[in-house]
């Protein structure tokens, strides 16, 4: 193996993800910034927050899964210069995004005496029912924002979504701090304030995104007399039959983090606290793997236009290698700070929860150690995740998806949490067993995959 051909597409790499990395960061904080400030109102409110968006991110993870089938189809069609092919995705994408949006509001209102069911704390239960309505709203305009976003990264054209979830972002901060407290002439309205000001927020995000593209010198041409005539079955169920695997299967995944979500309340109210601070260091850190994972799916999806496979399993392998060498940069941090940054999470000023929040950080800092392994299996299974759908290979990953986390992952989790001393950290084992399993069979069809390719072209 020569170091030096994975080493040199660093660069190009780099130059792809950081705006992706950048925006997924931005998406994050918007759920940081709910946590920090929710935070301040005490553990109920946080572990309130942490059930309520349990359900959005189940549905969220079938939205973002589905409209990755966007990327792959125009960056291939960008690579045989077929300009019909990149208009036709983008219309048809953004049509079955909006569908989907509006069916995944529906299904999580509609979802939610689930919470009854679940053995979680009955005034966190309370307090997660209103802020749910209002937060599965937004469903809509992110999934069809993701429409848009995934067409321009299809098109390399990674900037946009990072400029639309950066000024989405202040819009965020804004309103989020005038509704959760009640400044100036705003209500305050607590939990309820975070989700209204998601919502604004999220809507803003789509309208910044759809001028910023419009007025691009590339894309606008694909703006023009848009017709429900264009509307094809053909193009519709190339979308659907890429769309469907992948949003199973990042469902899979997110319903793992969601099974823990719910573990962990029923151990406790300050283990779900302690989850919810963990995960979201965890998830902030994960972003920049998805950046990868993007990045992979883009140029896999070139190469695969311009039928260079050999080239294809370079460029893979250097974002591969990219990705594990940020991962452990994260973990080496995590082992280092995982007494320190749960403190940014609480209220330490208030002497009511000082009990309550010295367990939190307790059961938190047990959990970051966890987290600083598993960002490394996760870091790999998703980046070989986005050079497999680049290869617009979604079904075989489904399958691999669904015995890693909820064959493996989760009855790990359970038994550990439910019947051992371990209960939060044996959750999170479970976590890590699945990602790991995850991690090493998706590189193995990888490999498969395009040796097979290779072999075939020659």
């Amino acid at each position: 193996m020569n170091l030096a051909q994975y080493t040199k597409e660093f660069s190009y790499n780099f130059k792809l993800a950081y705006p992706i990395i950048l925006g997924m960061l931005g998406h994050t904080l918007i759920g940081i910034v709910d946590n920090i400030m929710v935070g301040k109102l005490g553990s109920t409110e946080l572990a309130a927050v942490s059930l309520g968006n349990s359900f959005i991110f189940l549905a969220m993870s079938l939205g973002i899964g589905f409209s990755t089938a966007i990327t792959p189809i125009v960056a291939q069609a960008d690579a045989e210069n077929a300009s019909k092919k990149i208009r036709s995705a983008f219309h048809h994408g953004l049509l079955l995004c909006t569908v989907l949006g509006i069916l995944l509001f529906v299904l999580v209102v509609l979802a939610k005496p689930i919470m009854n069911l679940m053995h979680q704390p009955k005034e966190v239960v309370d307090l997660a029912s209103p802020y749910i309505d209002w937060v599965a709203f937004s469903l809509i305009p992110v999934i069809i924002y993701q429409g848009y976003k995934q067409f321009a990264d299809g098109l390399s054209l990674t900037k946009y979504s990072m400029y639309a979830i950066f000024m989405a972002n202040v819009v965020h901060v804004f309103f989020n701090y005038v509704l959760i407290y009640g400044i100036w002439i705003f209500p305050k309205l607590g939990i309820l304030g975070a989700a209204v000001g998601t919502v604004i927020s999220r809507i803003m995000m789509v309208v910044f995104m759809h001028f910023l593209m419009r007025n691009n010198e590339k894309m606008k041409v694909f703006f023009k007399n848009f017709s429900f005539k264009e509307i094809k079955k053909s193009m519709l169920k190339k979308i659907t039959y890429l769309g469907f695997p992948s949003a199973l299967q990042m469902l899979f995944e997110v319903a793992l983090f969601t099974a823990a979500i719910w573990l962990t309340g029923s151990i406790g109210k300050n283990s779900q606290a302690a989850n919810q601070i963990a995960l979201t260091l965890a998830t902030f850190t994960f972003m920049f793997a998805m950046g990868l994972n993007v990045t992979a799916m883009i140029r896999v999806s070139n190469q695969k236009g311009l039928n260079d496979f050999k080239n294809l399993i370079i460029v893979a392998r250097s974002i591969f290698l990219l990705a594990l060498l940020l991962e452990i940069i994260f973990a080496i941090l995590f082992v280092l700070l995982n007494t320190v940054l749960p403190h940014y999470f609480l209220n330490m000023n208030d002497t009511n929860q000082a009990l309550d929040n010295s367990e939190v950080i307790i059961i938190a800092s047990k959990l970051l150690l966890v987290a600083a392994v598993f960002q490394i299996s996760d870091g790999i299974q998703v980046v070989v995740l986005g050079a497999l759908r680049g290869l617009q290979d979604v079904k075989i990953p489904m399958y691999i998806a669904f015995v890693a986390y909820w064959v493996v992952g989760f009855p790990i989790s359970f038994y550990l949490g439910k019947y051992t001393d371990l209960k939060a950290v044996g959750v999170w084992i479970g976590l890590l067993a699945g990602l790991t399993t995850a991690a090493i069979f998706l590189y193995i069809r990888f490999h498969k995959l395009t040796k097979r390719l290779v072999q075939n072209n020659k």
